[in-house]
């Protein structure tokens, strides 16, 4: 009976959406450009669009199985699929997929498309790379120093590929980021740079005479604090993008057929703007624990 009522609501809204199209455009067109008309227009549109989704959405739940409810289903590690009698988790396979897709586009950009790049007259697609580029490097000369020329293509790399692997959310498949052993291994790399560019920079004797600053009865806290690094950064990345992931799980279990149209607006909060904001938030840190251990 409920699901009745719906569809005659929207179908009324669908009809008083389209009767005040008609006659916004026709006071215009009698009018010229009144501002009635125009209220009336955004109103009529309103009205179509809520229409529209009330019908969508109560045909979807009267012919679908799923039913809206508060579901929370979700799993700390990925779930892990057979390939050539191997397991392995679909995070890794979507990981290989995210990196042979850049690698293809990277490849036909740099056949096709860098080529054409006038050094005298940058204008258009060459505008944005060159200020994604440039923006890196200079972002990476203040935290970095004599390092930035080495460090500054990882750091953009490894933007493209955390800014991908949210994309992946979009096609209801979970992000790699959101996987604890992803972030994990993410955090491991960047404790080897810290180490590695803290030796290179001042020598193993060195390293050890700095983490004993200004006392060595610091030293055991230091080595604590390095070793927590890869952890503290896997656990950040993981927790807000697993985080995202379940809000948009719980969005679409609680609307069940009415969630038409709602997951991909809020999606380009939680997969797009946020993931960015975490993928900044872990390149800044990078640095910024690198730059402690080369200063």
């Amino acid at each position: 009976m409920t699901q009745i009522i719906l569809l005659c609501i929207s179908a009324v809204s669908l009809c008083f959406g389209f009767i005040g199209l008609a006659f916004a455009k026709s006071s215009k067109t009698a009018n010229g450009d009144d501002k009635k008309a125009k209220k009336r227009k955004r109103l009529s549109i309103a009205l179509t669009l809520f229409g529209g989704w009330l019908l969508i959405g109560t045909l979807v739940s009267m012919f679908s199985a799923k039913k809206a409810g508060l579901k929370i289903e979700f799993a700390l590690f990925s779930d892990r699929i057979s390939i050539f009698g191997f397991s392995i988790a679909k995070t890794v396979v979507i990981s290989f997929c995210i990196t042979g897709t850049v690698l293809i586009l990277g490849t036909v950009f740099r056949l096709f498309v860098f080529p054409k790049f006038s050094p005298d007259d940058p204008k258009g697609f060459q505008n944005v790379i060159e200020i994604a580029v440039e923006a890196m490097e200079n972002f990476a000369k203040n935290s970095l120093l004599d390092y930035s020329g080495q460090l500054a293509p990882y750091m953009f790399t490894l933007a493209v590929y955390m800014i991908f692997s949210a994309f992946t959310e979009l096609f209801g498949l979970r992000a790699p980021t959101s996987d604890l052993t992803s972030t994990f291994a993410m955090g491991l790399i960047t404790f080897f740079l810290i180490n590695y560019y803290g030796i290179k920079k001042k020598g193993v004797a060195g390293r050890i005479k700095g983490m004993a600053k200004p006392t060595p009865l610091v030293f055991p806290m230091k080595i604590l604090s390095d070793v927590a690094v890869p952890v503290s950064l896997a656990c950040r990345l993981f927790g807000n993008m697993l985080g995202g992931m379940i809000v948009m799980d719980l969005l679409k279990s609680v609307l069940g057929g009415y969630a038409v149209g709602i997951p991909p607006v809020a999606g380009l909060y939680f997969n797009l703007f946020h993931p960015a904001i975490q993928t900044y938030i872990f390149i800044i840190l990078s640095m910024t624990f690198i730059n402690e251990a080369i200063e």
